[in-house]
């Protein structure tokens, strides 16, 4: 029976009817399953440093569904095969993971895992084949199972061949978390090597209650779910939704968007912070302020060079701003002479302007309040100057000591004001939204009775 087909069980020796001699097995055929006959494996990636929390997430995960339960390779990394003796100690009757990612030493690190209590160990597909030789001898011989992640493998559908020859149970179509943030697709990976192996398919990389099902669809017998679960506040339920959505896998795939679409949908959600944070804590503009309370902007930049006394640039450049662009104006810091007000702020949102940042002064800041449309600066000032006309509109300028480039995004709110190369766009909003499911589950444990400190074991990471 092929992956694609109905999921069936072969009945032999049942009665046939009007007690005939029965000469063939009785297949019943039960709802699809694209993925064969099983109910798919929902594996949950603990990808945290600190065991304690670990052990908690995974506890909630089983409660919502989880069926295996991998010691993500970070956590290996900081706890080493304690993590593995943990989990096979708290969660005895659920398969362990693994997730050595083994390169070298096959043989001594698969041992090292199943001795410590793991019953599936991953190994990396572009490892030599010595190497996963020797952990396929070694995993029959304390009878755990190889998984290879295929990350990063060049031609992964031969490379998946050759490896279902060397013995490997289980392959991993595994997209990494920096290649998913530019847009790489785990999904895509897995549909190339369906068909191709007899293994098992495992799927990883930024699956959610969305995707996950379309993996199953695509062929997955094992849904590999990390931040989604893991970063959750409420880790039951959001595995739970995880667990439903891959028993159903014909639901309809979500509507599919640019990735200009993404980044606007994902700066709706996320703070400034977030994405400074996700860019290493830079970006962010210096003495530029929110004055319009509770109010927030995200779009791409519309750019004004303008000087000190003279507001025509700014009022141009509204011209050529279209909906939800955001003007940024240097107007070289000048605090006592005010380059924007409230009609050049009607005229804005006439245009759909989302926002105005200002490296300089405004006024009538009592009606633009009213009319709530984002605006950022420097300074509050009664002094207008004359239009005089001097500077440039959509180059490149300086702003609040940032450089922002036509096109470029723009985030700003209470915290401040935030510059996104135009280039990385798509890859730093997926990474501040990590960052914000991130401050959820620490959020949650804070409200459960921790503190910031012991959730980030701060003593533990601090530098020496």
């Amino acid at each position: 029976m092929s992956r694609e087909s109905s999921r069936a069980i072969i009945v032999e020796g049942s009665a046939p009817p009007n007690g005939a001699r029965q000469t063939s097995p009785i297949i019943i055929c039960f709802p699809p399953y694209p993925v064969g006959m099983k109910r798919p494996v929902l594996q949950v990636a603990l990808d945290v440093l600190d065991l304690p929390r670990a052990i908690q997430i995974a506890r909630e995960a089983v409660a919502g569904g989880a069926d295996w339960i991998e010691a993500g390779t970070p956590l290996i990394k900081s706890e080493g095969m304690n993590a593995v003796r943990s989990l096979r100690s708290h969660f005895p009757g659920h398969e362990i993971v693994a997730d050595m990612k083994i390169a070298d030493t096959g043989s001594l690190e698969v041992e090292m895992a199943a001795k410590a209590g793991a019953s599936v160990v991953c190994i990396l597909a572009d490892a030599d084949d010595t190497v996963i030789s020797e952990a396929v001898r070694a995993a029959s011989l304390y009878g755990v199972r190889l998984m290879a992640d295929m990350i990063n493998t060049p031609n992964p559908v031969e490379r998946a061949e050759q490896l279902e020859r060397l013995g490997v149970q289980i392959i991993n179509a595994h997209v990494g978390i920096d290649q998913q943030m530019i847009g790489r697709s785990s999904l895509s990976l897995l549909e190339s090597l369906r068909g191709a192996v007899g293994m098992e398919l495992a799927v990883a990389g930024g699956l959610d209650a969305g995707t996950a099902p379309q993996a199953v669809a695509r062929g997955a017998d094992i849904v590999i779910v990390g931040g989604a679960i893991t970063r959750s506040a409420e880790v039951t339920d959001s595995t739970r939704t995880i667990r439903e959505a891959i028993d159903n896998p014909s639901a309809e795939p979500p509507a599919r968007t640019t990735q200009e679409e993404a980044v606007g949908e994902i700066l709706a959600k996320v703070s400034s912070p977030n994405v400074s944070d996700a860019m290493h804590r830079k970006g962010a503009m210096t003495g530029i302020v929110a004055l319009c309370s509770g109010l927030r902007a995200a779009g791409r930049a519309v750019t004004a060079q303008s000087f000190p006394g003279d507001w025509a640039k700014p009022v141009e450049a509204i011209d050529h701003a279209g909906p939800g662009d955001i003007l940024v104006i240097n107007n070289e810091g000048s605090t006592s002479v005010a380059c924007w007000g409230e009609l050049a702020t009607m005229s804005a949102i006439r245009r759909g302007v989302a926002g105005v940042v200002i490296d300089g002064a405004v006024r009538d800041i009592d009606d633009i309040r009213n009319l709530s449309l984002p605006v950022f600066a420097r300074a509050v000032v009664p002094n207008a100057g004359e239009p005089k006309g001097f500077g440039e509109i959509n180059c490149e300028i300086r702003c609040g000591g940032q450089v922002v480039r036509p096109g470029d995004w723009i985030i700003g709110d209470e915290s401040g004001v935030v510059v996104i190369p135009g280039e990385r766009a798509y890859e730093i909003a997926r990474r501040a939204l990590e960052v914000k499911k991130t401050e959820e589950r620490v959020r949650e444990e804070i409200r459960r009775g921790s503190t910031l400190s012991k959730v980030s074991e701060l003593v533990k990471w601090e530098k020496k």
